[in-house]
């Protein structure tokens, strides 16, 4: 809709034709002076005919060219001629920006940037106006530039007829004046970010300053891990910091965590008497807890542990890949400060006095318990490995809420303690841990010496049981060949396979039956067999009477016999 309505406008123009135009542009940009000259009458003949509206682009390239050719003529001194481009390049900044500027006044070169003029056109034309004037070489090469810049912005753009190319048009400048205001609006907002910085600073190294006027103060019998109670300009200031938290809590946890504050320096680790922290116990020494501690006290409301938390983790994440262990120390041993605080559990302490436990209470963060966002942070802290992600991830898992399963937890610990080259366990390992997989060579190493203690125990184990099984066959099998002494009948003691034979069978027997006849052999009658007496009652079988017992012994009729022999089954 706007195209069609740029192209029904219309531009009372002073040229004649485009013949006339072009000849202009040619000779503006030529070499030769006359033709220069000649360009230069066509342009007051323009003026004339503009009147007051004559277009800025070429009122200022008629001014920068009169220049070149005053120059060329040699009619003017050096200072002269720098006082005449000086005037042009005034003129040439201050009409092309003007159209950029709004009801607010903005910098020139920000409006110049916006244009593509050069930075250090604009540096030039302030030095014509406040400070020394430049050399004669800074202006000719001053002027240069700007009517190269002129001929591609405003008269190669004419050539061209297209009504959008035109730099002058208002509908750019209103979208440059939204770009600006916008420019604007972020560079206050910067400014208030680095006022607040600054304020954050100030605040926290004032509070550093009355810690350490405190310290100064303290008996030298009483020792630095005793802190006195805060004075009325401390409680001042810590209000003041409650303040500002409240404002901007992001910009004081930033400003807190940077070296000098929460990770203090060798020299402030010195002046307060702290010995050189164990990295693998991962815990604050107590004077530089206790230093910190009005502070963090007057700030342990639930967001603020929680975004400082968060940003804890995030820069733990960053020193994670640099070779500052100190840093990364600090950094650790807060985030496990905090969760200890916010632990109920206190299996270390079952043997502390009541004092003790009123004492350590005294000197924690918070003391209620606060619901942390325990999937974030276990999520931060296997997303930032370091010497001290299984610690933390340990306390992690101890003080979840809804702890996961054993063995969840017990694979998390051994997949960090692998990503970061750490030991897991230094003790025996449980019956559970036996019976986890094996993840890395030493594990391996572990798992093969024990199965090997293991085989070889059992092995011992089967050779003792094998030589007391064999002694004892063989006691068995003398035993036996004994009672079978002057029979037909012998033990087999040969390796035989019996798997092989059916049942009734015996190696090197034939088909006949016969075969296992003896040579020879006696018969006896029923009535002559011998007859046990078992202490048991009888069994009793069907239809037979109990057989009379008399001083010779069990007696039984030729009735009885019959019975027996028809109750008889054969299998």
């Amino acid at each position: 809709m706007k195209k069609k309505r740029s192209e029904k406008k219309r531009h009372v123009v002073a040229w004649v034709n485009k013949a006339e135009w072009d000849q202009v542009l040619e000779y503006l940009y030529s070499q030769d002076s006359s033709l220069q000259r000649f360009a230069l009458q066509r342009i007051s003949a323009w003026k004339g005919r503009y009147s007051s509206s004559t277009p800025v682009a070429v009122d200022c390239t008629a001014d920068l060219v009169r220049c070149q050719v005053l120059d060329k003529s040699g009619q003017l001194a050096g200072v002269d001629l720098v006082l005449l481009y000086g005037a042009a390049l005034v003129r040439f900044v201050n009409l092309i920006t003007e159209r950029q500027q709004g009801r607010i006044a903005r910098p020139l070169r920000r409006l110049a940037g916006n244009l593509n003029i050069p930075e250090w056109v604009v540096d030039l034309r302030h030095d014509f106006t406040h400070r020394k004037l430049p050399t004669l070489k800074w202006c000719r090469k001053g002027c240069k530039v700007v009517l190269e810049w002129l001929q591609q912005e405003y008269w190669s753009r004419q050539l061209g007829g297209g009504p959008n190319e035109d730099w002058e048009s208002q509908s750019d400048g209103e979208d440059e004046e939204i770009d600006l205001k916008q420019q604007d609006d972020e560079l206050i907002a910067k400014q208030k970010e680095m006022e607040a910085y600054k304020n954050a600073r100030e605040l926290l190294i004032s509070f550093e300053k009355e810690q350490y006027q405190a310290l100064d103060a303290l008996p030298g019998g009483r020792g630095k891990s005793l802190w006195p109670a805060p004075f009325a300009e401390m409680s001042w200031l810590l209000g003041e910091i409650k303040q500002f938290s409240v404002e901007s809590s992001d910009l004081l946890v930033d400003v807190m965590l940077e070296d000098g504050f929460l990770v203090p320096t060798f020299d402030q680790l010195e002046t307060l008497g702290c010995e050189t922290p164990d990295v693998a116990i991962s815990r604050l020494p107590q004077t530089f807890l206790h230093f910190w501690l009005p502070l963090l006290k007057m700030l342990n409301s639930p967001s603020f542990i929680h975004l400082l938390l968060e940003k804890l983790f995030v820069e733990l994440k960053l020193v994670s890949n640099e070779q500052n262990n100190h840093r990364a120390f600090y950094i650790s041993a807060w985030i496990s400060e905090i969760i200890l605080c916010n632990s109920n559990k206190f299996s270390e302490y079952h043997f502390e006095t009541k004092s003790q436990k009123k004492a350590r209470i005294k000197g924690r963060i918070f003391v209620n318990r606060i619901q942390l966002r325990w999937q974030q942070l276990l999520s931060a802290c296997l997303e930032a490995p370091c010497f001290s992600t299984p610690h933390l991830l340990q306390v992690i898992l101890d003080d979840m809420e809804h702890p996961l399963p054993l063995e969840t937890r017990q694979k998390l610990l051994q997949l960090c303690s692998i990503y970061t080259q750490t030991t897991h366990s230094e003790c025996d390992p449980s019956p559970e841990q036996k019976q986890q997989p094996i993840y890395t060579l030493e594990s391996l190493h572990e798992k093969l010496q024990r199965s090997r203690r293991h085989t070889q125990s059992s092995l011992a184990e089967t050779e003792r049981g094998k030589s007391s099984q064999e002694y004892n066959c063989s006691d068995v099998q003398a035993e036996k060949a004994t009672l079978l002494r002057g029979s037909p009948w012998q033990v087999c003691v040969d390796k035989v396979l019996w798997k092989n034979y059916p049942l009734g069978k015996v190696p090197g027997q034939s088909d006949d039956p016969s075969c296992l006849m003896v040579d020879n052999y006696s018969t006896m009658t029923v009535f002559d067999q011998p007859v046990e007496v078992e202490s048991a009652a009888p069994h009793s079988v069907p239809g037979v009477s109990a057989a009379a017992r008399t001083a010779d012994g069990l007696l039984w009729n030729h009735s009885d016999v019959s019975k027996l022999k028809s109750g008889l089954q054969l299998f």
